[in-house]
């Protein structure tokens, strides 16, 4: 309902978006499928926070991992699972335009993917630089 409503006050930009993620140590937890042993935190038990924003920032999707899996495996159901934004006439958004991705998502067969649901990747690619000021 909050998208909806940023689209009707023509605050949302699905011209591009944006995703990463970031690492967290927990403190609690370390049972639960979220925690996992952090590959660059000495193992510490960890979570990582996967967010999709538009092109102002605004976070249209979130997700919760284990500190020990790969950024690319969120790549595909974040950008899936953004539900239909309302608030103008006309169809529904439901996908950026254009997606913008750091290393981590360096993948040739997820650029393809993101290519079949319309989405024109920007993904850095490792040892060459980025043009976009991502890292």
């Amino acid at each position: 309902m909050l998208l909806d409503r940023l689209r009707a006050a023509d605050r949302l930009d699905f011209s591009r978006a944006t995703i990463d993620a970031s690492h967290v140590q927990a403190k609690r937890g370390r049972g639960s499928p979220k925690v996992g042993p952090s590959p660059v935190d000495r193992a510490r038990p960890g979570s990582k926070h996967h967010v999709l924003t538009d092109a102002c920032g605004i976070p249209l999707r979130v997700s919760l991992m284990g500190g020990h899996r790969n950024d690319i495996t969120q790549l595909l159901p974040l950008v899936d699972g953004l539900p239909p934004v309302r608030g103008k006439r006309g169809r529904p958004r439901r996908k950026p335009r254009t997606l913008y991705a750091d290393r981590g998502y360096d993948h040739d067969i997820y650029r393809r993917r993101l290519r079949e649901r319309g989405i024109t990747p920007k993904i850095a690619r490792r040892g060459e630089p980025h043009g976009s000021g991502l890292g």
